[in-house]
């Protein structure tokens, strides 16, 4: 929540500025919105000097470890819900694959509509997090809105189905193609920059819509410490200041960026209730309509990234485990040098030595690696590995580096039955590219 977006009324579609009117680039963003009983005038976004008054104390959270879908079983076997993902690699159609728990989705959503409970919401889902179809549509029928950062992510949250006007439309260089698309079909779109602005204007205009917009605001409040309590209470002057030059504010939106513990030490991280209980009495006080936009605290932790064991090497001062996915399939690691646990499918035979080891795939990089330092037994060739937590950012962020094809999609529903939920990307796929192009 290090920035904060609030709505005023909708950008109306108007002539075509004169220069003299236009917005100058060397002075901060200008925005017309409207004020109550007066006509559309400017407003200048000012941060108070003065000291906020700190909020009210929220209310009391449950603290406790979160549920997990994926566990070990007594027999030493790793289940997804029940289901053992030995099991799952034997219906797979091939290794790697990624394997979701949809109850956990499920769970993951309830923490949020929970916490939410006697507040005017939207939960805008980060679609760029994971934008598997099924996925979106099972969020949508739960009454999720969706956060879009392009034009076929706009296109996709449509097909499954989200409202529109629980739809927003983020980032910095969208295009007025995508803007008109926006307009046309009535979603929120949030201002970034003054061009971006006279982008949005400009696709108001062209197709006749409005184009109701968030301002973002930058509290510049410490990222480590207390984030979502500190944002709050700038919120709190925000709100009352621009209120109190007369311009009406419906929504205020403050973001995503709950972290999972990616580590598996139980952490006690703050929770879905912990954040909203941090505006929850400005929110009342203030009459508005609260919107959140989360992403890796509503889906990483519903999914494993499953491989198979090609075999284990030494080059006499590192040992290796090479398996079958890559930095193709899952970025992560080696993109950001970030932790993710990893840990084999089936229980060690009792001989087994445990031994550090880096986890690396066959993919022709030597920053193809999925894990480093990781203490495990050794497996035997064909061995189940998983990476946890890979729900977000993974998949959605796959390539067809050395021309590892994309992999397929599944998931287990609450009756233990497994369904495939996305194909697999075939050679075939890749040559139609190519269909009726000039030798």
């Amino acid at each position: 929540m290090a920035a904060a977006n609030m709505l005023s009324r909708s950008l109306l579609p108007t002539p075509n500025p004169s220069p003299a009117t236009r917005p100058n680039r060397g002075v901060p963003a200008i925005v017309s919105l409207s004020r109550r009983h007066s006509r559309l005038v400017s407003l200048r976004a000012s941060v108070s000097t003065t000291s906020p008054s700190p909020p009210p104390q929220p209310a009391a959270a449950a603290v406790g470890p979160p549920m997990h879908c994926f566990q070990r079983g007594a027999d030493g076997y790793l289940y997804c819900e029940g289901v053992r993902v030995e099991d799952a690699m034997a219906a797979a159609v091939q290794s790697p694959f990624y394997l979701y728990s949809k109850p956990q989705i499920l769970r993951n959503f309830a923490a949020y509509r929970d916490a939410l409970q006697g507040l005017r919401s939207v939960v805008g889902y980060a679609v760029k997090a994971n934008n598997n179809r099924f996925v979106l549509k099972f969020l949508q029928g739960l009454g999720c809105g969706a956060v879009l950062v392009s034009g076929n992510e706009l296109r996709l949250a449509l097909k499954a189905g989200f409202d529109p006007k629980k739809c927003i439309f983020n980032g910095n260089g969208k295009t007025l193609e995508d803007l008109k698309l926006a307009a046309e079909h009535g979603v929120f779109v949030n201002i970034d920059s003054e061009f971006d602005l006279e982008h949005i204007v400009r696709a108001a205009r062209d197709t006749g819509k409005k184009v109701s917009v968030l301002l973002r605001i930058n509290p510049d409040v410490d990222p480590q410490v207390d984030i979502f309590r500190d944002a709050a209470a700038l919120m709190v002057n925000f709100v009352d200041e621009i209120r109190a030059q007369g311009f009406e504010l419906e929504y205020l939106n403050i973001g995503g960026g709950l972290g999972i513990d990616y580590h598996h030490t139980d952490a006690v991280l703050p929770t879905p209730m912990d954040l909203i209980n941090t505006v929850r009495e400005l929110v009342l006080s203030r009459d508005l309509t609260l919107i959140i936009e989360p992403g890796r605290s509503l889906i990483a932790n519903t999914c494993c990234f499953v491989n198979r064991v090609t075999g284990v090497k030494s080059n006499g001062t590192k040992n290796f485990i090479v398996v079958d996915g890559s930095m193709a399939e899952l970025i992560r690691p080696s993109l950001y040098g970030a932790y993710q646990h990893i840990e084999l499918v089936s229980p060690p035979s009792p001989d087994s030595e445990v031994a550090t080891y880096d986890i690396v795939g066959p993919v022709c990089e030597s920053a193809d690696f999925l894990g480093k330092d990781r203490e495990l037994p050794k497996p035997e060739e064909g061995a189940g590995l998983v990476v946890h937590d890979a729900g977000a950012y993974c998949m959605s962020m796959a390539s067809t580096y050395n021309l590892k094809l994309r992999p397929p999609e599944y998931w287990v529903d609450e009756d233990g039955s497994i369904a495939k939920i996305r194909h697999e990307e075939k050679f075939d796929d890749y040559m139609k590219f190519f269909d009726g192009l000039p030798a």
